[in-house]
């Protein structure tokens, strides 16, 4: 199962992030799913595709040209932690910020917790405060 997990999670940076694919999160990701550390309010995090769509909206609409690397990935039982570079350009408005065309770099680490072949929790730790500072928030 490690492997089949790996790979999940390797398909979900590929599909959602790195190719934009909104509908590959319905495909990969509970429909009672949970994602920690996304959120404004670390006491209610996302969930759900329905709730996980606006979220990736907002993140591909201001960084098109995202690209997310996946450096390492160890697993584990139904757990998978994923240390990921992330890189793009900032080409439309961001958290009220107008697009700065600055290049953004900052990294992240997520572990995923997979059941029958789909993402059902999800705890992320990526350095957004380097984000914010990048495009000029901070």
């Amino acid at each position: 199962m490690s492997e089949e997990n790996k790979q999940l999670v390797r398909r979900w940076f590929e599909e959602v992030w790195n190719k934009g694919r909104a509908d590959a999160i319905d495909e990969m990701f509970d429909e009672n799913g949970i994602a920690h550390g996304l959120s404004d309010d670390p006491g209610n995090p996302i969930k759900g595709p329905s709730n996980f769509i606006p979220f990736h909206t907002l993140f591909r609409e201001a960084f098109p040209n995202m690209i997310i690397v996946v450096e390492d990935l160890v697993a584990e039982g139904d757990k998978v932690a994923a240390r990921c570079s992330v890189r793009g350009k900032h080409e439309a408005e961001f958290l009220g910020r107008a697009a700065t065309q600055t290049p953004v770099d900052f990294t992240g680490i997520t572990i995923v917790r997979i059941e029958r072949g789909k993402i059902v929790e999800a705890w992320n730790n990526f350095d957004f405060m380097a984000l914010h500072k990048q495009v000029g928030l901070l």
